[in-house]
């Protein structure tokens, strides 16, 4: 017994550490690519869009050895899109700057309205969240949430990719990939909130009824 609590305690951690690994990965790309110069170095290039894959894989792997391994857990479900966000808050503006950087003044503006919209999202989910805390409702993704990191982690990537890799390289995405891809990202952003919004809606609904007088409100 005493071997499988020990055992069971590893693969927790495990998974936490894959949790929290993205923040320092993050911060590592944000430090490259904000300080690194312009044009960027191919070597430090490499070094930032590692970092930058990492972090994403690793919100792939979480929740499959989470589940593989049976501990799933509250702190998790919490701190899983909470790493979220602290990587979409360390790249929209990163990417927005370096749009701006070359020049490209139009798509830093497409840029900073998906980024906007990204925070909007996550501030709406996490209010609604606190609700559905009071009402017992269960804070876990939904489909919406997964499908909207699936889309976007890949979206950031190449639109990195197309910002910064070195200008020998054979590849490079055209605009009409960049702009697709961005598109896709708003809308599945906004079928995310649609989505949330249904799913805490009979939490809200409650409490969106005028304060009763026999009712014990929170101070």
């Amino acid at each position: 017994m005493l071997e499988d609590a020990s055992s069971l305690r590893w693969k927790f951690y495990f998974v936490m550490g894959l949790t929290l690994i993205r923040v320092p990965l993050i911060f590592l790309f944000l430090a490259v690519s904000v300080f690194g110069g312009h044009p960027l170095p191919a070597g430090w290039f490499i070094v930032a869009f590692s970092a930058m894959i990492l972090s994403a894989l690793t919100d792939l792997f979480d929740g499959y050895f989470a589940r593989r391994f049976k501990v799933t857990s509250r702190l998790g479900s919490y701190a899983d899109p909470m790493m979220d966000k602290v990587f979409y808050l360390a790249t929209f503006p990163t990417l927005v700057y370096l749009a701006e950087q070359l020049g490209q003044s139009g798509h830093a503006k497409a840029l900073l309205i998906l980024a906007i919209l990204f925070l909007l999202r996550d501030q709406w989910v996490s209010f609604l969240r606190s609700i559905g805390a009071i009402h017992n409702l269960s804070a876990k993704a939904n489909w919406s949430g997964k499908a909207r990191t699936i889309i976007s982690f890949p979206t950031i990537c190449v639109i990195y990719y197309a910002l910064e890799s070195p200008t020998n390289w054979p590849w490079r995405p055209s605009q009409n990939i960049l702009f697709g891809l961005e598109g896709l990202s708003m809308a599945i952003n906004l079928v995310s909130i649609a989505v949330y919004t249904s799913c805490f809606w009979s939490a809200l609904k409650l409490e969106l009824r005028p304060p009763d007088a026999n009712r014990s409100e929170p101070q």
